[in-house]
């Protein structure tokens, strides 16, 4: 391959930066997109094998294959992005972002292995512990984390190399660096007690090789600084590391009970999970590293939340004593819902970290920016309204003068701005999407003024004002601000940019929030059809792109084709990612979605019960995913008139929901309020009614007595007072629901109206026919001018 420098007609390499046991990097030019990557040739097969074993060589072609896949899944903006991988002469091959820095064993060398400076530390842990925390999130194991593999840019961004690909080590052949052939997975000096004893490891395995590192980059040595191979494994698995502080007294006390947390002897003893290191780092580091290293600032990307879709608050269930059709949210945020469904699975508007993802989404949105966090931030800076940075004036225009050139802004005011940035950024991981968004605003008129409005930075700053107000429910408001973002990508990045599309997307679910479909179904067909003739059909973001429009298909109520669309992403995530892969069963779950719409209620059943096991084995049984999986099945078994099997089944989800979230968690009385439905329908109307009562006083206390959830419980206690004869009760309980919904949703939507039919049938079992009559008239009436105003 080495010898026509050119791979699959595509690929030029120029030049050799880099060999190890596992191959050759070469840094490389993509000469169909005219960018610089990184190409990694790995070397199929090791000495000990024969290269006549033709099952060997399909079994490593397959593992290379399916591994290449998850690390090209992983969009976040701590992992190396991976563009293409394949074969070419018998040589696999990984085309990998091309990364401008050093190593953390590098970075180490040239220090001649002095400890790195504190705050250093401390943001290599944070970024490092965010990058583990989306992988994990999927399911995904380093396995080999290690100096070599962390990478420090050189505008201060951290990622991690070769994820998904360290564990074709052990397939390939190769052994650890110190029997001298080469480094591979597990190297020693970071390897956990588990994977010394080959027992089963997870995702605490890779925190306990982060402590490792953190260690070494902290002290100057590894914990077990010894130079015998055995005695190495052997500290690890039976010897205490000595405390940070005798290598190096300055070390904050945090930093020094933080790694000797990760580097228990058990998994058991170390964090839960990397997020939670997140979090102790974020609490503790504006005490403790007393100010930042200076640095060269530079642009920052969005922060993309979590992949699992938020929960959605739900509205009201249509007329009758029935199951409603299945739910389904607009977007990640607040929708129309049937109360006795669980949110139906977001379209992945924001790009990934997977989670859904990744989404956020979420796949960052800014992927070709060219920094992530340019320098180590306080989470409560710039939180009290205190500006302590050199503000960039606006230059002065004298009239009649000719316009003036905008002054360079200086390094501190940028490296606070970015500092800035990331602490909204900080804010929205917890959730604290007001004040986000305040920083952020602040962020982007200062970045405006120094950089001008088109500047990529500044349009990272109004994206994330877009997304603040999105998640805060100001969806206007966040639709001028996608597309004001989305005009200025497109004028200085290009209409095909990623950044734009991105951008671009985010309009379309804004526009969907907003009930306008059929425009938001023009920008999604647009969006798709640049990702498919710049990215291909099967990238990530393609691929996300579709579900996103399958999903607006069938809010216009093209529920074939959404199910056709829905069925091919699913189809083409199970290829590329996996079968139980996060975003392959995110789409499933909308296939089984639509298919109940579609009234194909059997196989909706078996969908959402595939979907369910597979999030089981994954994420566990009372992950909320799998809890929203299992209660969608309840929902098809009660259609399919198995409310025995439905009513086991609520009070199973129940207990775990009362386990997970308490008592009274939206998600444990949502599924309350689907047991109290099934005790209905299997004519259990005094439990029925006692059961809706109690989810009713629950939500009112905590949600609101107009909370669509609320009003579609106390709509329940109405019918099971149908039910049981109680005509006069249940008649100024439906009346109660009419007069909320005509309150806060107005007399002629869909909700409203549909309880005054409530009300006049009510009224009729009463007797009371010509007030029945008048209220149908009413109602009918009000139906028709809607139909007429479109």
């Amino acid at each position: 391959m080495a010898d026509t420098r050119l791979i699959q007609g595509r690929y030029r390499l120029l030049e050799r930066i880099g060999r190890g046991g596992m191959g050759e990097v070469w840094r490389a030019v993509d000469e169909s997109l005219g960018r610089s990557v990184a190409v990694k040739c790995l070397k199929p097969l090791g000495p000990q094998h024969n290269r006549s074993d033709e099952n060997f060589v399909k079994v490593l072609r397959e593992r290379f294959r399916r591994e290449a896949r998850v690390a090209a899944s992983l969009q976040h903006r701590g992992v190396t992005v991976v563009h293409d991988f394949g074969e070419s002469d018998g040589v696999l091959f990984l085309v990998m972002e091309l990364l401008e820095g050093r190593n953390l064993s590098q970075l180490l060398e040239e220090n001649k292995q002095a400890p790195l400076p504190v705050p250093d530390v401390v943001d290599i842990a944070e970024q490092v512990a965010d990058a583990l925390a989306y992988t994990h999130r999927q399911g995904i194991v380093h396995r080999d984390l290690k100096p070599a593999n962390i990478m420090r840019l050189t505008d201060g961004a951290v990622k991690i190399c070769d994820f998904g690909i360290a564990r074709l080590g052990a397939d390939i052949g190769f052994t650890s660096r110190l029997t001298g052939t080469g480094i591979a997975m597990g190297t020693p000096h970071y390897m956990s007690p588990e994977q010394i004893s080959g027992a089963e490891v997870d995702h605490r395995s890779d925190l306990y090789s982060l402590g490792c590192v953190l260690y070494e980059i902290a002290t100057g040595v590894p914990p077990f600084d010894l130079d015998d191979a055995w005695a190495v494994l052997v500290g690890h698995r039976d010897t205490p590391p000595v405390p940070l502080r005798e290598h190096r007294s300055e070390l904050p006390d945090f930093l020094e009970r933080l790694v000797l947390d990760l580097l228990a002897k058990t998994p058991e003893g170390r964090p839960d999970d990397a997020a939670e290191l997140c979090h102790r780092i974020a609490a503790e580091r504006s005490g403790t590293t007393g100010g930042h290293p200076a640095g060269v600032p530079v642009p920052v990307l969005p922060y993309v939340p979590p992949q699992h879709p938020p929960r959605v608050p739900a509205q009201a269930t249509p007329p009758g004593h029935s199951q409603p059709g299945h739910p389904h949210p607009d977007h990640s945020h607040p929708g129309h819902t049937p109360s006795v469904h669980p949110p139906a699975p977001s379209p992945e508007s924001r790009l990934p970290d997977w989670t859904r993802g990744m989404t956020t989404g979420h796949k960052a949105a800014g992927s070709s920016l060219a920094a992530l966090h340019a320098t180590p931030y306080d989470p409560t800076a710039g939180l009290t309204g205190e500006w302590t940075s050199p503000v960039m004036p606006p230059p002065v225009q004298l009239p009649g003068a000719a316009p003036a050139e905008r002054p360079t802004p200086s390094p501190e005011l940028l490296s606070v701005l970015a500092s800035r940035h990331n602490a909204g950024l900080s804010l929205g991981r917890l959730g604290r999407w007001d004040e986000a968004g305040e920083v952020h605003r602040a962020v982007a008129e200062e970045r405006e003024r120094a950089l001008g409005a088109d500047h990529p930075d500044t349009l990272t700053s109004r994206y994330e004002v877009g997304f603040t107000l999105s998640r805060t429910g100001n969806a206007a408001d966040a639709l001028r601000e996608f597309a004001h973002v989305a005009d200025g990508r497109e004028r200085t990045l290009g209409p095909d940019h990623p950044d734009t599309l991105a951008a671009r997307q985010e309009t379309a679910y804004v526009l969907g929030r907003l009930g306008r479909h059929a425009e938001a179904h023009q920008v999604y067909a647009s969006v798709l059809a640049a990702r498919e003739r710049t990215m291909g059909p099967d990238h990530p973001d393609t691929l996300r792109c579709r579900h996103n429009l399958a999903f607006n298909l069938g809010r216009l109520g093209r529920l074939e084709e959404s199910y056709r669309t829905a069925q091919d992403v699913a189809d083409a995530r199970a290829r590329l990612l996996g079968a139980t892969h996060p975003d392959t069963l995110v789409t499933k779950y909308e296939v089984a979605y639509t298919l109940g719409r579609l009234g194909r209620w059997s196989d909706a059943l078996h969908t959402y019960r595939e979907v369910a096991t597979a999030r089981g084995a994954v994420f566990g049984a009372d992950h909320p995913d799998t809890l929203a999986a299992r209660y969608e099945v309840g929902i098809c078994l009660g259609r399919l008139g198995r409310s025995a099997e439905a009513l086991d089944l609520y009070r199973e989800l129940v207990a775990a929901r009362t386990r997970v979230h308490g008592p009274a968690h939206p998600e444990t009385l949502r599924a309350r309020h689907g047991l109290g439905v099934n005790l209905g329908r299997l004519a259990r109307w005094e439990e029925a009614l006692q059961e809706s009562r109690d989810v009713c006083a629950l939500r009112e206390r905590v949600l609101g007595a107009d909370h669509p959830d609320t009003l579609v419980s106390r709509r329940e206690v109405a019918v099971g007072l149908g039910w049981l004869g109680r005509w006069a009760d249940a008649l100024g309980a439906y009346r109660q629901v009419a007069e909320a919904r005509d309150r806060v949703l107005g007399p002629a939507h869909p909700d409203a109206l549909a309880s005054r039919n409530d009300e006049a049938h009510c009224l009729e079992q009463l007797g009371r026919h010509a007030e029945a009559v008048e209220l149908y008239r009413h109602v009918a009436a009000l139906r028709r001018q809607v139909a007429a105003t479109g």
